[in-house]
């Protein structure tokens, strides 16, 4: 068994979640907030069988894209600049690790 840790933007989590319904993968999900933006991320546990792990990831995939996000120098630490900065926002960052035990009741 693995677990999957998928920190997704919150603008790309409706998507994932509804894809991983449709293959009937349970998802387990919180908010998270990211640290360099602040700004909201979900995060979703899944614990699935060896074999299934790629699926889910390519499920993941295919709905988190990353993209350009204009924002003022100062929402990024710049104290005293306001001039726009660019940076990419979305996409997800997924972990995996082994499972020791997992039990469900």
């Amino acid at each position: 068994m693995k677990l999957i840790f998928a920190i997704i933007n919150d603008d790309d989590v409706r998507g994932v979640t509804d894809a991983l319904v449709s293959k009937e993968i349970q998802a387990t999900r919180f908010s998270s907030t990211g640290s360099f933006l602040r700004s909201g991320n979900t995060t979703l546990l899944i614990c699935l069988d060896d074999d299934k792990v790629e699926d889910a990831i390519a499920l993941i995939h295919s709905h988190c894209k990353r993209r350009k996000q204009i924002l003022p120098s100062s929402a990024i630490g710049g104290a005293f600049s306001t001039f726009p900065v660019e940076i990419n926002v979305g996409g997800a960052t997924v972990f995996v690790t082994d499972v020791e035990r997992f039990e469900k009741f």
